[in-house]
């Protein structure tokens, strides 16, 4: 998976902490809810990355308790994935920091139900027959199991292995749309339609059905997630050479207004990244 659309992994990480109840005292929840949205409403990426490492130490401290919670394994899985997807550069520190975030999510999903325990030595049709038996109570848990795992993949790239696991992601991807597809504004519909389209059709890719989870994740996110245009763009309009498209899409992302609640970060990134593709386009297409 590209370097790219880390950033998309870092939001959807960064998003799994939102609800996160590190205490029982409302006080201290309050304040995991107030820095999530704080990380969320920056418009200045670097403070972020500056500040991260603060917030990973502090959710290890919780993670160490005697009886970690299974929302305090998903905001530490989060944070790991968040930092390791995005702002570091050493890719041996990044996939040790990767393997951290999905151990903390398997604990938290395992913790969820026992049937998702172990998922990562399951073969894909155990993987199958398993989500089957989750329901919208566990969508929480998979969500955040599901992008530590990507992030972990990326990070990750040279090992067969883990590039193997990606259908099985696509099938845990495809069970959260059955069970809620509206979780954190329709964002599963969003990293299927990612990975749908990183083979060409003639290597097994699936442009059209990219195509159709794309405008859906625009939809269900109402307009306001730049990401999502950028990500049709790159994925879809450059796999199929349709530069029109690919244009009219990225113009329309740097021409909007980034600043909307919970998403300026992601949206600054996605401006960012719509002026680089416009860049390219010429030396692309």
């Amino acid at each position: 998976m590209r370097r790219s659309r880390s950033i998309l992994l870092f939001i959807a990480a960064l998003l799994t902490q939102g609800g996160c109840s590190l205490f029982i005292q409302p006080a201290v929840d309050r304040a995991s809810d107030n820095l999530s949205a704080a990380i969320l409403n920056q418009d200045d990426p670097e403070t972020v990355r500056d500040g991260a490492p603060a917030y990973l130490l502090l959710m290890d401290s919780l993670v160490e308790g005697p009886s970690p919670d299974p929302e305090i394994l998903a905001a530490a899985s989060g944070l790991y994935a968040a930092y390791a997807a995005v702002f570091v550069e050493d890719p041996v520190r990044a996939a040790r920091l990767a393997a951290r975030a999905r151990r903390y999510a398997s604990r938290g999903l395992c913790l969820t139900d026992p049937r998702g325990c172990d998922f990562d030595q399951l073969n894909f049709d155990e993987v199958a027959d398993r989500l089957e038996s989750f329901d919208q109570r566990d969508v929480p848990a998979l969500y955040a199991y599901g992008v530590a795992w990507l992030v972990y993949i990326r990070t990750h790239s040279d090992d067969w292995n883990a590039i193997a696991d990606l259908p099985k992601v696509e099938a845990l991807l495809e069970r959260i749309i059955i069970l809620e597809e509206t979780y954190e504004r329709g964002s599963a519909h969003l990293y299927l339609g990612i990975l749908q389209t990183l083979r060409p059709p003639a290597l097994g890719g699936q442009p059209e059905a990219a195509r159709a989870n794309f405008l859906r994740a625009d939809e269900l996110a109402g307009g306001k997630d730049l990401s999502i245009k950028v990500e049709y763009a790159r994925g879809y309009a450059r796999l199929l050479y349709e530069r029109e498209l690919h244009d009219r899409l990225l113009t329309e992302v740097i021409e909007a207004d980034p600043d909307q609640p919970r998403l300026t970060l992601t949206n600054t990134l996605a401006q960012q990244q719509a002026r680089e593709l416009l860049a390219s386009a010429d030396e692309y297409f």
